[in-house]
């Protein structure tokens, strides 16, 4: 599509707020908000199922979980072999394909070994649709919207993820924990539909760039650089799993404040990051993507400080002004790393949108994911700035790395003639 195409197809109101031509993208559209739904379905459903309705002990369920989720964290690299050998859109179709089988099994699962094995799949599929998810982005969008299209996505997942919530809290408000086998079954239904929109897609990979032929130096070069990048994107990893699995606890236990305060906070957070994603995008965050992440690891930084000041002694008064400040800086933070650093994980080395590197960039999502329960939790339990103290340090060091995140010119100078 030519730049003339793309600005008739995009209104002078969408420009401003930084959405990208979403003409003849509706089936990506509408997959990645089913899939987001059926992520948000199973934040409630998981373990309530098997502890309510299997009668499984909560402790050993839980365990049970980690363990599938760990078992499937190879499958990033896997996944990655496959998306090299046939392309992202098949990857992201089988994704949605086991996650839905994962999801089935629910129904049959009655051992604490069957529910291992139900999280192996279940894992397994949402590790192979985010390994290829970045790199089908950019088979299906023009180069010069990519940034936009990650930030419309990240806001179409936020929203997903609250409608999936929301339906799966008004259903067992209003029938009950009867519902919960329903509900399962739906989870399931969802994943499908979204692997038939994918699969429904027409892609064309971009065309490689221009460049001059990589020496033994450029690889390792690239591939320093590369790590880099993976390194640095754990703190914001660990950032979106201290969100979700700290925040309930923090509030309760070490503020003293009601259960309801963890969801207010979640509230302001999907709001925030569903509705100005796409504009703080175009209007205010850095051009360059490195600096868009050395900018969002500061105001991470400032958020993490934010969150603990309620536990600074005599400070427990600021409790709701300051927890409700910090998630606004937390969520303009994620919208400033979200989407720059999933734009520099397909375009910061000639090799990083193939699978090898994707599946290397998801499996420190994965470990990162599996890995933030028991630490954040250890911290917390050995005092409540600690965990506040610890991100906060590693977000500032990333800030310190983010430099280094530029990708090299090796595009040949034409002699003049």
């Amino acid at each position: 599509m030519s730049t003339v195409t793309q600005a008739r197809g995009r209104s002078r109101t969408a420009e401003r707020l930084g959405v990208p031509v979403l003409r003849g993208h509706g089936l990506f559209v509408a997959g990645n908000l089913i899939d987001s739904v059926g992520n948000g379905m199973l934040l409630p459903l998981g373990l309530l199922y098997f502890t309510d309705v299997r009668g499984l002990p909560l402790a050993q369920v839980g365990v049970a979980t980690t363990v599938g989720q760990a078992i499937a964290l190879p499958v990033t690299f896997l996944a990655g072999r496959l998306m090299d050998r046939v392309g992202p859109k098949p990857v992201v179709v089988w994704a949605n394909v086991v996650a839905a089988a994962g999801f089935a099994l629910f129904l049959t699962a009655t051992e604490l070994w069957h529910v291992v094995g139900v999280y192996v799949l279940v894992q397994a599929g949402i590790n192979m649709y985010f390994t290829a998810q970045r790199t089908l982005i950019t088979h299906v969008t023009e180069a010069g919207e990519r940034r936009a299209w990650f930030a419309f996505t990240g806001s179409l997942r936020n929203i997903g993820l609250a409608g999936g919530a929301a339906a799966a809290a008004g259903a067992l408000t209003v029938l009950g924990q009867g519902s919960l086998r329903w509900m399962i079954a739906v989870d399931a239904a969802t994943y499908l539909l979204a692997a038939l929109c994918f699969a429904a897609l027409t892609t064309t990979a971009p065309p490689a760039e221009d460049a001059a032929p990589e020496t033994v130096v450029d690889r390792k070069d690239d591939t320093r650089r590369y790590l880099l990048l993976v390194a640095a994107n754990i703190p914001y990893v660990l950032a979106q799993a201290m969100f979700s699995v700290l925040i309930a606890v923090y509030t309760t236990r070490s503020l003293g404040l009601p259960a309801s305060a963890a969801s207010v906070l979640f509230v302001v957070n999907t709001v925030i990051v569903s509705g100005l994603s796409t504009v703080v995008t175009a209007q205010v965050a850095p051009s360059v993507p490195r600096r868009a992440v050395a900018a969002g690891y500061l105001v991470m930084a400032s958020a993490m400080g934010a969150f603990a000041v309620p536990a600074l002694p005599r400070l427990a008064i600021t409790a709701w002004v300051a927890l409700v400040g910090a998630t606004v800086l937390f969520s303009v933070a994620e919208i400033l790393l979200g989407p720059a650093l999933s734009e520099l994980s397909v375009s910061l080395t000639p090799g990083a949108a193939r699978g090898f590197t994707q599946g290397l960039y998801q499996f420190s999502w994965a470990v990162g994911m599996v890995a933030a329960p028991a630490l954040f939790t250890l911290l917390l339990a050995a005092g409540p700035l600690l965990p506040w103290g610890v991100e906060a340090a590693a977000c500032l060091i990333a800030v310190l790395a983010a430099p280094a995140l530029k990708a090299p010119n090796r595009h040949r100078r034409r002699k003049p003639r």
